[in-house]
């Protein structure tokens, strides 16, 4: 999701029960149920395009405007769900010049449509609406609008609102599962200002009233946290980066104080790209170009344009996360931000319960961004020392259909989950084709937890079943249980699912080689004089030597 892994919003409950581990059982409420859920009235049509046009006002807080909101008709219905959060309002919705008819249900907005919906046609609504939105209370974790001013006392203006949702602001169909194939964002602001959103700037356009408009177009799909608003007294520059597709253009915005600060500190984007574009595929979204926005909260994944806040400094606002050194060689914000540009917004979760899909794979993204400009054994002790940030106090897949996210685990755990699978592969060139087949394979798609276990099981020849089930599902670290006994070393999974079979790579007697353990004990001829079991530590495991059996 967002910038940091301990991410643990006030909507998230807790997760049920599961092997190994003990939780209550959540409690949900319609509403939850109306968010999260694919709905039957929102079921039967396929989001194509959308049309935000909205006018922003610092002077109040408030936003108002018109999204219109374009839909091919997969099976004949005339009630659709689009959702809105209060104090937002929609006030009113029209089809073909005819004002339509809704109810309101919490945050769900149920429209009556008064033309028969045919399957096959392609339909569109004008949806007006307004009000004076949350405010986050601590963004990008609570979701909102920032409203803040710069140094000069001009607004400094953003929303970040993955989670609790696109619709705490705009009106859309507010699920991850469909995406709009293109859309087109207006934004009208004081003619001192700027607006940066998704996409490519099309045109400026000056209106009479001491406004104007900036016309962004986004030509991908885009999921609905990812569309936003940066609005301030903007500097900008820019840079080409000659890429895997071509050139790519790199635009950054800035606040006018930072603009030096920021043309230093924003090298590390060149450097994310010739990473991330090795290890996992050509940057997804060529066409909408790369950008840098810089705004008043630390950072969020906004598709094509990137948000940061991190004081241009390296580490994590100035610190490490693995405490190892290697993450004081980067800016967090920019790296992790940008990863997601690959797992979050080219491969997009279908619910969030499955965010590990966006936070496990741009967690891990980091250690290979050192790897790559710093060496194999600096990326290693990157991954291992983010471990230190591990709870394991609830599973990392959340509950379905009510909009609820797992333990925020999954960001270093799931990250070592990954760096675990690696060495299981342990053929370097086969996991990085892995990476960049899953970004070609569900290029702007929406995925699932089953998708990607099943794309990883092929792909690595091996049944991964037990794996995804004891580190997405479960608690606990597995343990290598063994024992020396005479000339044999017996050995086992204990702390694990049932059939947990993973193969391990250990030291034993001062050489290397690899174990396949499963939950029940096996032996092994140990050697003469052998008497000590190390585990390789890029995996994500625990060792303990046993007791004899009676």
């Amino acid at each position: 999701m967002s910038a940091v892994f301990f991410r643990v919003s006030s909507v998230f409950l807790l997760l049920a029960p599961v092997a190994g581990a003990f939780a209550q059982t959540p409690e949900f409420t319609r509403q939850d149920t109306l968010r999260g859920t694919v709905t039957k009235e929102r079921a039967w049509w396929d989001l194509t395009y959308y049309h935000l046009d909205v006018q922003v006002n610092p002077g109040d807080s408030t936003i108002r405007g018109v999204n219109t909101v374009q839909y091919r008709v997969l099976e004949p219905n005339q009630k659709m769900q689009l959702d809105l959060q209060a104090p937002m309002q929609i006030e009113k919705v029209v089809q073909n010049g005819r004002e339509l008819k809704f109810k309101r249900d919490g945050n769900a907005y149920f429209i009556q449509l008064s033309e028969k919906q045919t399957k096959g046609d392609i339909n569109q609504l004008n949806v007006t609406f307004g009000g004076k939105p949350v405010v986050s209370e601590n963004p990008p974790w609570s979701g909102g609008l920032t409203w803040k001013r710069d140094s000069n006392g001009d607004p400094f203006v953003a929303n970040s609102n993955q989670g609790d949702g696109a619709s705490l602001w705009w009106p859309c169909k507010d699920h991850m599962y469909d995406e709009p194939d293109s859309m087109l964002i207006s934004v009208t602001v004081p003619e001192h200002l700027m607006d940066v959103s998704n996409g490519k700037l099309r045109r400026v356009e000056e209106r009479n009233d001491s406004t104007r408009t900036f016309h962004w177009f986004v030509s991908n799909p885009i999921n609905n946290y990812g569309v936003n608003i940066s609005v301030a007294d903007y500097a900008h520059f820019s840079e080409t980066y000659q890429g895997e597709k071509g050139r790519l253009d790199c635009d950054y915005y800035v606040l006018k104080e930072n603009l030096e600060k920021a043309k230093a500190q924003f090298r590390d984007v060149p450097r994310m790209l010739q990473a991330f574009e090795h290890w996992f595929g050509p940057y997804p979204f060529y066409e909408d170009g790369y950008k840098l926005v810089e705004v008043p909260y630390l950072g969020m994944e906004h598709q094509s344009a990137v948000t940061y806040g991190n004081g241009y400094r390296n580490g994590y606002r100035g610190n490490d996360l693995s405490g190892t050194g290697w993450g004081l060689k980067f800016d967090f914000i920019i790296i992790h931000e940008s990863g997601h540009e690959w797992f979050a917004n080219n491969i997009t979760y279908q619910d969030i319960a499955d965010m590990w899909i966006h936070e496990s794979f741009t967690n891990y993204s980091e250690s290979l961004f050192v790897e790559y400009h710093y060496g194999k054994e600096a990326g290693n002790a990157y991954v291992i020392g983010t471990r230190r940030g591990i709870k394991n106090d609830k599973p990392i897949i959340g509950l379905y259909n009510v909009n609820h996210s797992g333990s925020g685990d999954m960001y270093p755990k799931g990250g070592n989950m990954l760096h675990t699978l690696r060495q299981v592969v342990n053929d370097d060139e086969k996991w990085r084709s892995i990476l960049r087949g899953l970004n070609r394979d569900f290029y702007h798609q929406t995925v699932t937890t089953q998708q990607i276990e099943g794309y990883l099981s092929k792909h690595t020849g091996r049944d991964l079943s037990a794996f995804f089930d004891q580190y997405l599902r479960d608690v606990r670290i597995p343990k290598l249980e063994y024992q020396f006994a005479g000339n044999k070393l017996r050995y086992r999974w204990s702390n694990s699912v049932p059939g947990f079979d993973m193969p391990v790579k250990v030291t034993l007697g001062g050489k290397e080689r690899w174990l396949e353990p499963t939950t029940a004990w096996q032996e092994i001829k140990k050697g003469k004089g052998v008497s000590s079991l190390k585990v390789d530590p890029n995996f994500y495991v625990e060792a303990a030597e046993a007791a004899p059996a009676p």
